[in-house]
């Protein structure tokens, strides 16, 4: 069906609406899709589901529109793509209530045809619900976020996110491809009709392959085309080769069927254009995971779906600079963690070249939280997996299926091990082109009282826990899965291995500060195809389970290790997000992000500090933290206090120099926790501070941490200097606090203003500090050891626009932009 983007000006409410009068009474705001609608309230010690949601509370919503249903288009067929409404999202036209939509992670289409009155203006209300907290193990954000698309076309049309286009082989010089465009019939009459699917190289206008054929559609009903195509000379797909084609179908009904004879009719004509790309996948014991023929391991990072400053709003430009950094540090792929993501992420990752392990669920029939989406899953989950993997399948970047994270059913309670089975069973249906998964964890849930309690028992007691009691209570439930995720197991995967030759494992969660000495487990293991750090990306929500905290060596806390930091539950507020990631909320690369790249080969030098202040304590770090080193120094205060430095390098040796003076060479270590570092100890004094590293005695590269005078100054660096007025394009400006030289104030911490004029707006303003009440929609924060962020969202008007900032007693700044 022929789409048009309904993103601009829409009327959003608080509460529920339920007639007429509300409309009359409350005026609203005008907002433009995508749009969070939790972003913007404020956070409370008393948040129902307190750190699980960043201390951020739901509510009820609307939406509202008015959209002019032309005359012509009556005969026809009309109605709504939304590529996911958070959440419980009921759709009305007109006061008629035409659709429901409880799981707002899925895509889901409604069909307004017999609602609609054509030739007049329609009100489109969609209310959503996210009151039932706590609904979620992390920050959801609430509303319409990911955009609302009008579909219209014939009553004979190509059904939305019906085009389909597999590889079946690569050989010869030649793709061999199968198309299947699936048409339907809404008219009384049988129908036949004829399928038309060509293929274009992304951006030009040559048929590489073209083929046709007709089918008959019964009336009523829905029918697949399936048809084959041949290209010669492929351009394949992969990570490092993002090359794509587009694949365009048009189905034109060419009449009324009866029996053995056409009636010719006037003919109608649908069209729907979708991206693909070439590539094959198979995966084996012996050679791994395979694209295109050639070994694969996946270097990979789990994203939850949330945009930092910007909440759960998704559009192009915010996924896609996801993806560029991701792929900066060595990243290769991504894991949706743990649900669909959106389609603009999905495009970013076809067009940048970025693997995807596409996840439909965190929950089935039992709950994690009491108002998550196991309340629906039973009656729901096999309409909402089909609308997930329909929208997926034909992108390329998509390349590996998750029926779930860390499923209470995996012990085989709420008939688990059928229902995992079903599960995958239903994706192959729809797609048999890529391999299916699941995130497995340890029995900390998921088993009956009795084997609980034995559990426990055996936990205790002198023994240990039966070594196979995992295997034996989970193999079941792997029945089906052509690849099974080990979340945080790296210990058991070469026994598992004896036990299970064939099975293909995939670290489908790992703790980010093993990454130094798991990942040479994964090169050496050809069974085993890479991992998933725990995160890529920082989130709201999850509230501190990356925390890190030093206390005296006899400190109770300091035997307990970081069991003592465990849950998140412990994160009291304002702690608003995981602090977990390898880039925080706005894109900044952390100290976790600069190891795991020298762990992949790079060849940089990364120099960091520990606060004097912990020196001699013991550091608890959560089993999803990282130390707590900084790209500081400046410590006033703690002049001649000894003072440890940490450096992440792939050398041999590294030299540590202080103020021009060597403190010597050493080696760098090799052995766990953390290989490619080094440590020294020294005493602070203010000045230079630099790191050498050396292979085969020759300098390969060099770090420096220096100490910056006091603020003088804000500096901006703006990611671009041009917007596309089409309300969804996004510019992000760095803001850096400097001295009088130009150095960063890396301990700063000045209150900032800032606005927007003309024809753009402030989308998000804020820094990467997880512990914050601030408002990331108000124009306001404090800079973050030197550091803020700002976000501005394009209008749909053409013309200029100004960013003023200020802070303190520093000049004001402005960057004046251009929106076209």
């Amino acid at each position: 069906m022929r789409y048009q983007c309904l993103d601009e000006k829409w009327t959003f409410r608080r509460g529920l609406l339920d007639s007429l009068a509300i409309l009359q009474s409350d005026p609203g705001e005008t907002v433009n899709l995508p749009h969070d609608g939790m972003i913007g309230t404020p956070v409370t010690p008393d948040a129902p589901a307190e750190a699980d949601m960043g201390y951020f509370t739901g509510d009820l919503t609307n939406y509202t529109k008015y959209v002019r249903i032309l005359e012509e288009w009556k005969g026809g067929c009309v109605g709504l793509k939304i590529d996911g409404a958070m959440m419980n999202a009921a759709v009305e036209i007109n006061g008629y209530k035409v659709g429901l939509q409880h799981y707002g992670y899925a895509p889901f289409y409604v069909d307004l045809t017999d609602y609609v009155t054509f030739g007049a203006d329609n009100r489109i209300t969609i209310n959503v619900n996210t009151s039932m907290q706590p609904n979620s193990r992390w920050y959801t954000g609430s509303g319409l976020f990911r955009g609302v698309k009008l579909c219209r076309g014939p009553r004979v049309h190509i059904v939305p996110d019906g085009v389909f286009v597999q590889t079946r082989e690569v050989a010869d010089g030649y793709a061999f491809l199968e198309a299947q465009v699936e048409v339907q019939n809404t008219t009384l009459e049988n129908r036949l009709a004829e399928v038309t699917v060509s293929v274009f190289k992304e951006g030009e206008g040559t048929v590489f392959a073209r083929t046709k054929r007709v089918i008959q559609i019964n009336a009523g009903k829905e029918e697949t085309a399936r048809l084959s195509l041949t290209l010669a000379q492929p351009l394949l797909w992969d990570a490092e080769h993002p090359e794509l084609y587009r694949v365009k179908a048009e189905a034109v009904s060419l009449g009324v069927y009866r029996t053995h004879f056409v009636k010719e009719e006037i003919t109608e004509t649908d069209e729907a254009e979708v991206l693909f790309g070439i590539r094959t996948i198979t995966a084996d014991a012996i050679r791994g995971l395979r694209i295109n023929g050639k070994t694969v391991k996946l270097k990979g990072g789990c994203l939850h779906h949330d945009n930092g400053l910007l909440g759960s709003v998704s559009l192009y430009e915010c996924e896609a600079r996801k993806v560029r950094k991701l792929k900066e540090v060595g990243f290769n792929a991504i894991r949706t963690a743990h649900n669909p993501p959106s389609e603009a992420l999905l495009e970013a990752c076809d067009r940048l070249g970025m693997y995807v392990f596409d996840e439909a669920f965190d929950a089935w029939g039992m709950g994690k939280r009491g108002g998550d989406y196991h309340q629906y899953f039973a009656e729901q989950w096999e309409r909402d997996l089909t609308a997930f993997v329909k929208r997926d399948r034909t992108h390329p970047s998509v390349i590996l299926w998750s029926t779930g994270n860390e499923i209470p059913e995996r012990g085989g309670l709420n008939n688990g091990y059928t229902l995992a089975t079903r599960l995958a069973d239903t994706i192959r249906r729809l797609d048999g082109t890529r391999p299916v998964s699941n995130g497995i964890c340890s029995l900390w849930s998921g088993l009956d009282d009795f084997l609980a309690q034995g559990q426990n028992q055996e936990q205790n007691s002198k023994d240990g826990l039966d070594a196979a009691l995992w295997e034996r209570i989970t193999e079941p439930f792997t029945n089906g899965l052509d690849i099974v995720g080990y979340n945080y197991m790296e210990d058991i995967y070469e026994r598992d291995h004896e036990m299970f030759p064939e099975r293909v494992i995939l670290g489908s969660e790992n703790f980010p500060k093993e990454i130094g000495y798991r990942w040479p487990l994964v090169e050496r293991l050809p069974y085993v195809i890479g991992e998933f750090t725990w995160t890529a990306w920082d989130y709201i929500g999850e509230a501190g389970i990356g925390k890190a905290v030093y206390v005296e060596k006899d400190d109770p806390l300091a035997e307990k290790g970081p069991w003592a930091l465990m849950p998140q539950f412990m994160s009291p507020y304002p702690w608003r997000t995981a602090n977990d990631a390898d880039f925080d909320i706005t894109g900044r690369m952390m100290p976790q992000g600069a190891y795991r790249s020298v762990v992949w080969g790079s060849e940089k030098t990364y120099l960091f500090s520990m606060h004097p202040e912990t020196f001699g304590k013991e550091e608890i770090i959560s089993m999803w933290g990282f130390p707590a080193v900084l790209s500081n120094w400046n410590y006033a205060g703690y002049e001649n206090r000894p003072v440890e430095l940490v450096v992440f390098s792939g050398a041999e040796e590294v030299e540590l120099f202080v103020n021009g003076r060597s403190l010597g060479r050493k080696a760098v270590n090799q052995e766990k926790p953390m290989p490619n570092t080094v440590r020294f100890e020294t005493i602070y004094i203010p000045g230079k501070v630099e790191a050498v590293s050396y292979r085969g005695g020759k300098e390969i590269s060099r770090d420096l941490l220096q100490t910056s005078r006091k603020p003088a100054g804000i500096r901006l660096h703006p990611e671009k200097t041009e917007l596309a007025a089409d309300g969804h394009d996004l510019l992000y400006i760095g803001i850096d606090i400097v001295d009088p030289e130009g150095v960063v104030v890396t301990d700063a911490s000045v209150t900032l203003r800032a606005g927007v004029s003309g024809c753009a707006e402030l989308a998000g303003f804020g820094t990467g500090n997880p512990v914050t009440d601030e408002n990331y929609t108000e124009g306001e924060t404090v800079s973050y050891r030197g550091h803020a962020m700002a976000v501005l969202r394009a209008g749909y008007e053409n013309g200029t626009a100004i960013f003023t900032i200020s802070g303190m007693d520093l000049e004001e700044k402005q960057f004046v932009f251009s929106v076209v």
